[in-house]
């Protein structure tokens, strides 16, 4: 596997940062896919995806969001406490969440106790729960005032050329993970899912001019080689944030392979495209906007199961593993649902919950999920439903 994706996808930090820093550019974090990264990508930024990966601790974290809430954006804050996001010139939050609302807050509130911490350009951008006429009109007002922000903050022009060219270099990027996905859910995978997580992760801290042409090449590269993971227990992993390998290696290493995924920076945030003929801040919002793949959006249940029997069908997955960071009430609940439905088709599934980060639950998961393993060619006598 190429070594930039691998640092890319295993650092906060990387060499690509540091080079693209050197040159005088700017690095804008954000902290949710609903961010619509071409706005920055046309102002000639590089879109980052906050995560709270290495973290060692969640001291400063604790200080400000309390004890009984989503360890993801502790980590994230516990990083920013650190000075780990100092390379940032700007940074976006979103309601994702109510836990990742209130990084907005504790952020800013940090920075009281950590000063210089809050990057120069720093935007709070709404992004509505339904998506219904007049919310997808409000979300491209917010979107526009969100190009305004960035245009007067960095002295710079959005134009419609830069937006054109932003959004086809996207759709490309959209296009080549989803040939991922089809290479990963094949018979006879020559990928395992830790690597297909890591090419996935490096781009979401890469600028997409470089990732591209690196990803074509790594899927050409798949593409030849021998299968190595033939006769092995396919497994399709859903729910919540999963921005390191430490989960996928665990279930790999019991066994088994995941072959497609519907969680949060994996697959189901490639989905869909930005129409590219006449790009307005409306078709923008109309894209993130029917992203309906996570459950912060509402009355889209039988969208994002949709997406599962899909993902199912196509990789021919043999179990489907359902975990959420603890606290996390939206996927924990809906979770629920999808297990019993799972089920309900003859499905193997099972629901985990885990701690963010460094898998100090390692054990107990370890365990569950090698019972789980086992229990497949017993549990499943029936081909599920289509």
């Amino acid at each position: 596997m190429n070594p930039i994706f691998e640092e890319a996808a295993d650092h906060v930090d990387n060499q690509v940062i540091r080079e693209w820093k050197a040159q005088g550019k700017k690095v804008i974090g954000h902290t949710c896919s609903h961010v619509p990264e071409e706005i920055i990508s046309a102002a000639g930024m590089m879109p980052y995806r906050l995560r709270g990966i290495e973290s060692e601790s969640t001291s400063i974290g604790d200080t400000y969001f309390g004890p009984f809430i989503c360890s993801c954006p502790k980590a994230i804050l516990q990083k920013a406490g650190e000075g780990a996001f100092n390379f940032l010139d700007g940074a976006v939050m979103v309601q994702s969440c109510d836990s990742m609302r209130r990084l907005d807050e504790c952020w800013r509130a940090a920075n009281e106790d950590y000063p210089g911490i809050l990057p120069g350009f720093w935007h709070y951008l709404g992004v509505p729960h339904k998506a219904v006429d007049y919310s997808l009109k409000w979300f491209s007002e917010e979107i526009e005032m969100f190009k305004k922000h960035i245009e007067e903050h960095f002295n710079v022009t959005i134009t419609e050329d830069n937006l054109r060219k932003a959004i086809a270099l996207y759709n490309e990027t959209r296009d080549l993970l989803k040939e991922l996905d089809e290479v990963r859910g094949m018979e006879n995978t020559p990928v395992s899912g830790q690597e297909a997580m890591n090419i996935i992760l490096a781009g979401t801290a890469l600028p997409k001019e470089m990732y591209n042409p690196l990803l074509r090449e790594a899927l050409d590269e798949l593409k030849a080689r021998p299968a190595h993971h033939g006769g092995k227990k396919r497994i399709l992993l859903g729910g919540s944030v999963v921005d390191d390998q430490s989960l996928i290696s665990v279930i790999e290493a019991e066994g088994a392979v995941v072959v497609a995924d519907t969680v949060c920076f994996g697959s189901r945030s490639f989905e869909g495209m930005v129409p590219e003929d006449s790009p307005t801040m409306l078709t923008i919002a109309s894209r993130y906007l029917h992203h309906q793949f996570c459950p912060r959006m509402f009355g889209h249940y039988k969208d994002r199961m949709a997406l599962i029997k899909q993902k199912m069908e196509l990789a021919k997955v043999d179990g489907v593993i359902l975990q959420n960071i603890r606290f996390c009430d939206l996927h924990g609940s809906e979770n629920g649902l999808f297990e019993a439905e799972l089920e309900s088709m003859g499905v193997p599934a099972i629901r985990l919950e885990r701690e963010y980060g460094a898998m100090a639950d390692e054990g107990r998961l370890r365990m569950r999920i090698g019972a789980f393993l086992e229990s497949i060619p017993e549990r499943r006598t029936e081909k599920p439903a289509a």
